[in-house]
């Protein structure tokens, strides 16, 4: 880059859900993600592009629907727009819902006078039937108009020169940092100046334009189906991930442990002594392996399923259906969408939960998030639902696991609700917020952007955070195995004097000891528990769950073990890469620490009462 090159700055700002930040990829070529709901941005993501002669820095302001801030992201951008940092600013737009998106346009128009106009998605209007007069629309808004479809890549060169000829353009009045707000009905004045510029400028031959979108949502929304749709998705999708896991996970479990074989066979050739290619390979590599080949087949397939759903325009759809339910708990119905990214990492529900402006309700969604459960411990629960729960195999044996595995779905909705409940009544009263929830149109996903994004921003990006944390406990726990006192590990002393605890709630001292161990990564709490009772020094593979089976009962398991399993799986604390995103997020050790306490302490009393339950049948 010429460093002699003025960098003009430009504001990227928009409606939610307009397209706004896939412009913003377009013209920079970074990754920045694009989330078809409302409020996905919540932060200014800049980024660089030249054209021509001119050098620019673009920033990818909140979505916000006014300059008059009614959330968060609306504050954001407002302060963006009115502190003069921007040479021109480019407001994109929704071309089948002009006049909605015009408001902003025309505040904006206020505040920088240099503004270009991207009426963006004008190949879905065209499709929908509206036909909109650029020239008209340019006269009576005073900028520039530009038709994009950013998601095809149409139109941008043309955006690109509008931008340039209206920052060389002498034109044009000095900056300002204020819109109009002297007038006693200046909101309603913009409004029916939008209102008016879209009558005039936008014609429509369909008499229903939207008649597709309200079709499915007839479908999608009904109080009869809604629910029942959400279900079977979910349904399909766990019934997709368990069983399309397997055989993948095999393989690369495969591959990595052979990979291991030859780098012990490497340090052993070059000398190196018996206890170090021990610690190294049995100890941290085979943790991170087994972190890897367990974690990535599911996410692989599970993340790419999820954002067809996001990118088809149905996430927003969850939260209207799941509305009522969280008002009732005292919470926000967006909590739906960040319990929904929870299925894949907690972690990432935990950013998610950015979205709720109202800091209350973000609380509640952050520190119940973890009764979802995450890729990472998907495995235990396929393992344990297959072992003890569903014993058929073929296509009915599959059936009734994702059935199951549904069922489970379902217990982490309820816990997810009633917790709320108890903090929106305790430590977190308050009265639920209203809030804007925007459905989008229903659009055709993009197959292969969607597989890269979920592949690099989701998939790795979480498999990544996952390894950074197993590497220490692969060294833990090989220390715990390894070292002994007095005749006995460290790890079987452990268990041994937590034994008392997991017999009060229907487990045993081994499965307490794997929980804590499995801080860093709840992958490896079951491969610990079979090191624990075959007194191995690393970690063992897991095998067919016929061997499992009857190794877990040799060891004591009996259904209700079983039961408790499945309950601390669901409810027990964050891995630490959550634990350290929500210390992130919170920047408060005080809320870190309860987010572990709380989902621990529900899981200890569900234990303790159905333990105390069957000894009474018994």
């Amino acid at each position: 880059m010429n460093n002699d090159k003025k960098e003009y700055i430009i504001a990227l700002a928009g409606n939610p859900n307009v397209g706004k930040s896939t412009v913003f990829n377009a013209l920079t070529g970074l990754n920045q993600h694009t989330g078809n709901w409302a409020g996905k941005t919540v932060s200014c993501a800049e980024g660089h592009f030249e054209f021509e002669e001119l050098s620019f820095t673009i920033a990818d302001i909140p979505g916000a629907y006014s300059l008059r801030a009614a959330s968060a992201e609306e504050e954001v951008a407002r302060q963006f727009i009115l502190s003069g940092k921007a040479d021109c600013a480019v407001v994109v737009c929704d071309a089948t819902c002009l006049e909605r998106n015009l408001y902003l346009a025309l505040q904006i128009a206020e505040a920088v006078p240099k503004t270009v106009l991207c009426v963006n998605l004008i190949d879905e209007a065209e499709k929908k039937g509206y036909k909109i007069d650029r020239d008209k629309l340019s006269e009576l808004t005073g900028v520039p108009v530009v038709f994009t479809s950013a998601r095809n890549n149409k139109g941008l060169d043309d955006l690109c020169h509008t931008i340039k000829n209206i920052l060389i353009s002498e034109d044009f009045p000095e900056k300002t940092t204020e819109f109009d707000t002297a007038e006693e009905n200046g909101i309603d004045r913009i409004a029916e100046k939008a209102a008016d510029i879209a009558a005039r400028a936008v014609t429509c031959i369909e008499d229903i334009p939207h008649k597709t979108d309200r079709r499915l949502d007839r479908i999608f929304l009904r109080k009869s189906t809604g629910i029942p749709i959400m279900l079977l998705l979910f349904g399909v999708i766990m019934w997709i991930t368990a069983a399309g896991a397997n055989y993948p996970s095999e393989l690369l479990s495969n591959l990595l442990f052979s990979l291991g074989d030859k780098m012990s066979q490497g340090l052993f050739s070059i000398g190196a002594p018996a206890w170090v290619e021990n610690m190294l390979i049995q100890g941290v590599y085979k943790v991170l392996a087994w972190v890897v080949s367990v974690m990535l087949p599911p996410m692989a397939i599970f993340f790419p399923l999820f954002t067809l759903l996001e990118d088809f325009g149905y996430l927003p759809r969850i939260a209207f259906n799941l509305d009522r339910c969280f008002k009732c708990s005292g919470a926000c119905g967006k909590q739906a969408i960040t319990m929904a990214m929870g299925l894949g990492c907690n972690a990432c529900g935990v950013t998610g939960c950015s979205v709720i402006d109202s800091p209350r309700e973000r609380l509640i969604a952050i520190l119940t998030n973890n009764f979802t459960i995450c890729n990472g411990r998907f495995p235990t629960v396929i393992a344990i639902i297959s072992m003890f729960f569903v014993t058929a195999g073929g296509i009915g044996g599959t059936f009734l696991s994702g059935a199951a595995l549904l069922a489970t779905l379902i217990f982490c909705v309820i816990m997810t609700l009633l917790v709320s409940f108890l903090l929106s009544k305790t430590i977190l009263k308050g009265t639920p917020s209203s809030y804007t929830l925007e459905l989008p149109p229903y659009r055709k996903p993009q197959i292969c952007r969607v597989l890269v994004r979920s592949l690099l921003d989701r998939t790795i990006f979480v498999l990544g955070r996952a390894c950074t944390a197993a590497i220490p406990c692969g060294l833990l726990i090989w220390l715990g195995a390894n070292i002994e006192i007095g005749g006995n590990t460290i790890l079987s002393i452990i268990s041994d004097f937590l034994d008392p605890f997991g017999q009060l709630l229907g487990l045993d001292g081994v499965i307490i000891m794997a929980f804590i161990f499995g801080f860093p990564a709840n992958e490896i709490v079951v491969p610990i528990i079979l090191m624990a009772y075959l007194s191995q020094g690393s970690l063992v593979e897991m095998g067919d769950t016929a061997s499992l089976r009857e190794l877990l009962t040799a060891n004591g398991w009996t259904m209700q073990t079983a039961v408790s399993m499945l309950i601390m799986t669901v409810c027990h604390f964050p891995c630490a890469t959550t634990c350290l995103t929500i210390k992130k997020e919170t920047d408060s050790l005080k809320w870190t620490l309860l987010s572990m306490a709380l989902p621990t302490a529900v899981g200890i009393l569900l234990c303790m009462g159905i333990n105390i339950f069957a000894n009474i049948l018994t």
